[in-house]
């Protein structure tokens, strides 16, 4: 028995795992790449081959987990793709959004392709891939003993993450020996508000745990709580409007319940409150349906006839005139995504408000470098948005403590009950995390050890109760520092595209003329160290 790390090993992107069980193969994720170069990285080969996997088992709906599902359908896979009947009506919302947004993205690098006689860009994937790769899905509630293919059997179990997120265990069989082996997925918080805590599981010879805050502590949920209640009623006083930038599955229905809760206290008044985003809106729905499988305060008031996701002025916004009509109104809350401010409804709303001193912006979540949200977090108060030069007047807020991720103690909570003295393999997580959390375990009496990118690994039946370790192989997939730069000159393309396109989008000042001569200065500095003998 073997398996394989070919994403999220020394990263918390790309999820993906093969595991080899006699003649069996199948995967656990299999995440689309986001950030740098995350185009190219996408279109890269799959690493093994697709024909002849069993299944595909998929802990929960994120991009980052189940995004390139359609791509391997549209290589060729045919097989079940196991997960809840939550997280299936989520990657059918998600998938379709995902083919929108390359689909546009594709037409526009197409425009500028034809320009240079290059051939059209396709996307990754499409429509009919989406809807090949929805006909697979076969759900399966928690708690439930399943058998697969011969020799694989599994139980899902509430991972605490996001609705319908999923612990995965195996039972995985060759003659008449057996090994446990269990994937975390995305862990959610021990004390969570609007999910339920992470399902213990207690028997396993190996366990892939995820470590994305492995080296990190959450703030109080509590002084959380108290700190956005404050932001909000500071904010609402001015009488201006409240924009909060966010992840619409999961972080937008959380700040919801927060709102309801406020009303509920009767410490927030009936005012207008915007959920301005289509495939949020159909997110929430699916919260709503599953509400049995969220937390115990949610299901206290659902069951007294109080919906903790409609606070009272709420309104969803689908239309993009609806969106419009917003513009007209002075004083109100806006939740819009997308959560970094990189493209959707809330960059039309910072256009329209941002320049506005009665005005708040709200961060709720983590703002990744170069992003539009990063830049208004960092102070930048001259900013290009969505085609027009903006000064940014609203005062600004972080809000830190919303993650849907278990922090390093609820990660060594969760991997406390186990009974057998697994082997932890420490993932999901840049490399100061994963150390750290592999660091934690040993610490506590506990085996883990940190996988790279492309390891193989054996994985013997019984071999965790004994001395020795997990054989380490290494693969032939590993991406070297010369395998990005194609990406990075990419990248840098479209920015110098974008510049071109958008009039105005730099500001003349010396400033710009200064960053402008230094990356000249360092893309010659490239060239020569390229062509020097």
């Amino acid at each position: 028995m073997r398996i394989r790390f070919w994403g999220a090993a020394g990263e918390v992107t790309g999820s993906c795992y093969e595991v080899e069980c006699g003649d069996r193969r199948f995967l656990v994720d299999c995440g689309v790449h986001q950030g740098a170069n995350e185009d190219e990285r996408n279109r890269e080969p799959f690493p093994f081959p697709v024909e002849g996997l069993d299944a595909v088992f998929l802990t929960h709906a994120h991009m980052d987990h189940s995004g390139r599902i359609p791509y391997l359908v549209r290589k060729g896979f045919a097989g079940p793709v196991w997960t809840t009947p939550a997280t299936a009506r989520l990657v059918e919302i998600l998938w379709n959004d995902s083919v929108r947004l390359m689909k546009e993205e594709a037409e526009w690098r197409t425009r500028k392709a034809v320009r240079r006689g290059l051939p059209p860009v396709v996307p990754l994937y499409d429509e009919k891939d989406v809807d090949k790769a929805l006909k697979l899905l076969r759900p399966t509630d928690w708690d439930t003993e399943t058998a697969a293919v011969d020799g694989v059997s599994f139980s899902l179990h509430d991972a605490g993450h996001i609705l319908g997120s999923s612990s995965i265990a195996f039972k995985l069989s060759e003659g008449d020996r057996a090994t446990r082996l269990v994937f975390s997925g995305d862990l959610g918080q021990q004390f969570p508000a609007v999910d339920r805590a992470p399902s213990a599981i207690r028997e396993a010879d190996y366990v892939l745990v995820e470590s994305t805050y492995g080296d990190h502590l959450h703030k109080d949920d509590a002084a959380t709580r108290e700190e956005f209640r404050s932001v909000i009623l500071t904010a609402l006083k001015d009488r201006g409007k409240v924009l909060i930038p966010s992840f619409v599955v999961d972080r937008a229905q959380r700040l919801l319940f927060e709102l309801s809760l406020m009303q509920i206290e009767g410490l927030l008044p009936e005012i207008p409150i915007f959920f301005d985003s289509p495939m949020g809106v159909r997110a929430t729905e699916l919260y709503r349906m599953y509400g049995d499988t969220l937390s115990g305060e949610v299901r206290r008031h659902a069951a007294a006839g109080v919906d903790l996701f409609s606070p009272r002025g709420f309104k969803n916004v689908s239309t993009p005139e609806e969106s419009q009509k917003i513009n007209e109104v002075p004083f109100g809350i806006v939740i819009a995504g997308s959560g970094m401010c990189t493209g959707g409804r809330i960059v039309h709303h910072l256009k329209h408000g941002a320049w506005n001193p009665r005005n708040h912006i709200v961060f709720v979540g983590y703002q990744a470098y170069g992003t539009l949200g990063r830049r208004i977090v960092d102070g930048e108060t001259e900013l290009r948005i969505a085609g027009e030069d903006v000064i940014v007047k609203a005062q600004v807020h972080t809000i830190g403590g919303f993650s849907a991720h278990g922090d390093r103690d609820d990660l060594l909570a969760w991997g406390g009950p186990y009974t057998t003295n697994p082997l932890f393999f420490v993932t999901h997580g840049e490399p100061k995390a994963s150390q750290a959390l592999s660091a934690a375990l040993r610490e506590r009496g506990m085996r883990g050890i940190v996988p790279a990118l492309g390891q193989e690994f054996s994985i013997e039946p019984g071999a965790s109760t004994a001395t020795m370790e997990a054989e380490a192989k290494p693969a032939a997939a590993v991406r070297t520092p010369q395998a990005e730069i194609p990406g990075v000159l990419d990248d840098i393309e479209r920015l110098l595209e974008r510049l071109r396109r958008d009039e105005g989008a730099l500001a003349d000042t010396e400033e710009s003329r200064r960053l402008l001569l230094s990356a000249r200065t360092s893309l010659e500095s490239a060239l020569r160290g390229k062509t020097a003998p």
